[in-house]
C-alpha cells in the first residue's frame, strides 16, 4: 500500500526550489538597486551601458548636493532623487535611471556624436529644473552633467561610467552645464602621480622659477609692476605646464609650500631688481586654499615684514567663498601688513558686488577676455568702461589684462584705465631677461607711451 505522505518530498522539493528562486530574484533586486531610493545603481547602470549600438552615459548631479541635503534632511533628499530619477526617466522617453552615487543619478542613450550626446544633456539639465515640491514647499535644484561614450578604450579609465563623473568634474571646472569627457584635459594621472614628489624636490635642485610680465602705468609712462608666474623645467618631460603642476599641488596639498617658495623667491628677485634702480611691485596669486589658512598668513606677514618687500597678492572672486568670514579676516591681515590684494580675473565668473563691497582690496583685474575684442566689440568696450568707473568709485586701481593690440591700449588708455598687461607689454620672461628690458625698453613700450 502506497504512504499517503509519499507526496511530501516532491511538495518540499517545489517549495525549497520556489524558496531558492525567491531568495536569488531578492539578492539580484539588491544588488541591482539602490536601498535608499529604489533606483537602479551604478552596477545596473553599467550593465545598460554594455549594449549594442552608439551608446552614451550621462551622470547627472544635484549641485550643491551636500548643502541641499543638509537643509532638507536625508529622507526628504531621498524622495528628491526619486522624483528627479522619474522626471529624468520621462524626459528620456523612458530610459530607467540609476543613482550612482550622492546627488549623482545616471541613464544611458544613444547619440550620433560627442556633440549631440552633451547637447541631449544640456537640455535634459535644463527641462529638469523646475523645483520639486517637498512637504508642500518648492525646493530649487540645478544641474550638472557628464557625457562619455560606452565601449570606446581608454587604458586610464576602462569604465564609461567612471568617465563620464570625470567629465561631470570637468562641466565644473570650465563652468558648463555639460560637457564630454576630454581624455587630454584628463590627462595621466598615474603616469603624474611621480610628478608630486619631484615637483617638491624640484624647488631646491634649480627646475623651478620664476618668470615675469610687466605692467605698465598709464600715468606713470613706465613699467611699475611685474606678475610672478611659476615655471618648471623638467629634465626629462621638459617644461611642464602650470596647470598642471599647480593644480596637483591644489589637489595634493603642497600648495602652501610651492607659494612660500615663490613668495621667497619673488623678494629675492625683487631686491635685485631695486638694487639695479628698478623699483617694482611684485604681485603673487595666491590659491583659495590658502585664504582659509591662518599659519600661511602668519608666514606671509613675518616675510613681507622682515624684508619690507612691496608685494601684491592676485586671488579670484571665487576664494572667498567656502570660508568668507575667514578669508576676509585674513585680507584684513594682508593690508594691515602692507600686502596689497589684487581681484585677479574679473568678470569671467560670477562676479558678486557684495564681495567686491567687502574685500579690502586695492586693485582690480579685467580679464582678458573683455579685452581681447575690445576693438571690435562695442558691448565688450561698454562692460569694461562701466566696470573701470565702478572700480574707482570703490577706490580700486583697474589692471586690464590681455593687451594684444595698440588700439586696445588706446582704448584704454581714453577709458582711465590705470595699468595695462599683456603680450603688447611684455611676455613672462625670466628675472635677467627682465631687467635687460628694463634698462632697454622695446617697441612696444614706444607705442604704449604713444597710445
Amino acid at each position: 500500500m502506497r504512504s499517503p505522505f509519499a507526496f511530501l518530498p516532491a511538495l518540499f522539493s517545489a517549495d525549497s526550489a520556489r524558496t531558492l528562486r525567491d531568495r536569488e530574484a531578492r539578492l539580484t533586486h539588491m544588488a541591482l538597486h539602490d536601498q535608499e531610493t529604489g533606483l537602479g545603481n551604478r552596477l545596473s547602470l553599467e550593465r545598460l551601458a554594455s549594449g549594442a549600438g552608439r551608446i552614451y552615459v550621462i551622470l547627472l548631479c544635484v549641485d550643491r548636493f551636500e548643502v541641499v541635503r543638509n537643509a532638507i534632511g536625508y529622507d526628504s533628499m531621498a524622495r528628491l532623487l526619486v522624483t528627479l530619477g522619474q522626471r529624468l526617466s520621462s524626459l528620456s522617453g523612458g530610459m530607467p535611471v540609476a543613482r550612482v552615487g550622492g546627488g549623482t543619478l545616471g541613464l544611458v542613450f544613444s547619440a550620433d556624436s560627442d556633440d549631440t550626446a552633451v547637447a541631449l544633456a544640456a537640455s535634459l539639465c535644463e527641462a529638469a529644473h523646475s523645483p520639486v515640491i517637498l512637504n508642500g514647499a518648492p525646493v530649487d535644484i540645478a544641474l550638472t552633467a557628464g557625457v562619455a561614450r560606452a565601449g570606446e578604450i581608454n587604458r586610464n579609465v576602462p569604465s564609461a561610467v567612471d568617465r563620464a563623473s570625470i567629465a561631470l568634474d570637468q562641466a565644473r571646472a570650465t563652468r558648463r552645464r555639460a560637457a564630454a569627457f576630454d581624455p587630454e584635459r584628463y590627462g595621466d594621472p598615474a603616469g603624474n602621480l611621480s610628478l608630486i614628489s619631484e615637483m617638491m624636490a624640484a624647488m631646491g635642485n634649480g627646475e623651478l622659477s620664476l618668470a615675469y610680465q610687466p605692467k605698465y602705468d598709464f600715468r606713470a609712462g613706465r613699467i611699475t609692476g611685474i606678475e610672478a608666474l611659476m615655471r618648471w623645467t623638467h629634465p626629462q618631460r621638459g617644461c611642464v605646464s602650470p596647470d598642471l603642476f599647480i593644480g596637483m599641488a591644489e589637489e595634493t596639498g603642497h600648495i602652501r609650500p610651492l607659494t612660500e617658495w615663490a613668495i621667497r623667491r619673488a623678494i629675492a628677485d625683487q631686491k635685485v631688481l631695486a638694487a639695479a634702480g628698478h623699483a617694482l611691485t611684485v604681485s603673487v596669486n595666491l590659491s583659495g586654499r590658502l585664504l582659509s589658512d591662518e599659519s600661511f598668513a602668519d608666514f606671509a606677514v613675518a616675510e613681507v615684514a622682515a624684508s619690507s618687500a612691496d608685494l601684491c597678492f592676485e586671488i579670484t572672486e571665487t576664494a572667498v567663498v567656502d570660508y568668507p568670514d575667514l578669508a576676509l579676516r585674513i585680507i584684513e591681515r594682508f593690508a594691515g601688513a602692507g600686502i596689497s590684494v589684487s581681484l585677479d580675473d574679473y568678470g569671467s565668473g560670477l562676479s558678486s558686488l557684495t564681495y567686491l563691497k567687502q574685500i579690502r582690496a586695492d586693485e582690480l583685474k579685467i580679464d582678458k577676455s573683455f579685452i581681447l575684442g575690445l576693438d571690435q566689440s562695442s558691448r565688450d568696450a561698454l562692460l569694461v568702461k562701466s566696470t573701470i568707473d565702478l572700480a574707482h568709485s570703490l577706490g580700486l586701481k583697474v589692471t586690464a589684462e590681455g593687451v594684444e593690440t595698440p588700439t586696445a591700449l588706446a582704448l584704454l588708455r581714453g577709458m582711465g584705465c590705470d595699468m595695462a598687461q599683456g603680450y603688447l607689454i611684455g611676455r613672462p620672461v625670466p628675472l635677467a631677461a627682465l631687467a635687460e628690458q628694463l634698462t632697454a625698453p622695446p617697441a612696444e613700450l614706444t607705442l604704449a607711451r604713444q597710445a
